[in-house]
């Protein structure tokens, strides 16, 4: 086991020992998710992978909103998609209506207006959307992902606020592609499965220029990657962003299924898996993983630009200098 993997199985272990106050999504348990699962993973510029924790792999859900937001871009360029979708923190929850009352556009692409907008960007119709996304999702991991069915029945079940989002941008003349089929793509993209190591290397993607730093196939152009993670950086996490930015300094994007990525530019990718959540809907141990790992490593965008070697530091926590 090297350095860096050590300390993030020992990291894994201690905050399964902190007892969260939050619960699981119901979702999230739709797919055999546990109090006892915890992973962590980065995946570096080079294409290496380090995990640690549970294998276990998890519905991405908004996750899925920073991938389908690169794709737009790269499909009509970020000018038309900022005209149809705003780049502004809301400060409001992931479910609110953030739209603009002048311009009638959703206020950023991570929140489900915004995302539902962007979904309907990537085709003329339900099977060319949800293919684009399912084969970016795809690239971006590095490897053929699955559906859970079981999650996707749940969530069109239940998905009366998702529909009413959907035909306010109609009525808005925001989106004139059927409000229906667009929902339902848009809820695939998020019953996807992934494990952390699979997110970590989404991440790694953004952080690497759009470039999968493992197959080394290009998923995103620059300005695309570039464009997600700035948005990231400040809507990313809810209506929690403020205090993620203060306190992690990573752009990042946090799913009800319990995992979070975050990317370092040029420099490594980052994932974390637990499924309770906070009153944000944000992994509460995934949150205090990134927390302690900025703290320890020194990540924070804002402290400049020298970040440690990462091996090189993981020996130096775990008492492991030679």
């Amino acid at each position: 086991m090297n350095p860096l993997e050590t300390y993030l199985s020992r990291l894994c272990d201690d905050l399964l020992g902190f007892e969260p106050d939050g619960a699981i999504e119901p979702l999230a348990r739709v797919s055999g998710a546990r109090e006892d699962h915890m992973a962590l993973a980065v995946c570096t510029a080079d294409g290496e992978v380090t995990a640690a924790g549970s294998e276990h792999a998890f519905p991405i859900q908004s996750i899925s909103k920073a991938v389908a937001y690169a794709a737009a871009i790269d499909r009509h360029g970020k000018d038309h998609v900022v005209s149809e979708v705003d780049e502004e923190p809301t400060g409001e929850e992931f479910n609110a209506i953030s739209i603009d009352k002048r311009t009638s556009r959703p206020k950023n692409p991570l929140v489900n207006i915004g995302a539902i907008r962007v979904h309907a960007m990537l085709g003329t119709d339900r099977a060319e959307r949800t293919a684009l996304l399912r084969r970016t999702l795809d690239a971006a991991a590095g490897r053929e992902l699955e559906l859970h069915e079981e999650t996707l029945r749940e969530e069109l079940a239940g998905a009366d606020r998702n529909r009413a989002l959907a035909y306010m941008l109609r009525a808005a003349g925001s989106m004139g592609d059927d409000a229906e089929e667009v929902v339902a793509g848009y809820l695939e993209g998020c019953a996807v499965l992934a494990t952390v190591r699979d997110l970590a290397v989404v991440a790694g993607t953004f952080a690497h220029a759009g470039v999968n730093p493992v197959t080394g196939e290009r998923v995103f152009t620059a300005l695309a990657a570039r464009q997600a993670m700035s948005v990231m950086m400040t809507c990313g996490m809810y209506d929690n962003a403020g205090d993620w930015v203060s306190d992690v300094g990573l752009p990042a994007k946090s799913g009800v299924g319990g995992g979070i990525i975050a990317a370092l530019p040029t420099r490594f990718g980052v994932a974390a898996y637990s499924p309770q959540l906070d009153a944000h809907g944000n992994s509460v141990r995934g949150v205090r993983a990134f927390e302690r790992m900025t703290e320890d490593f020194g990540w924070h965008v804002m402290e400049g630009p020298h970040v440690p070697d990462l091996a090189e530091r993981a020996a130096e926590l775990i008492g492991d200098v030679r």
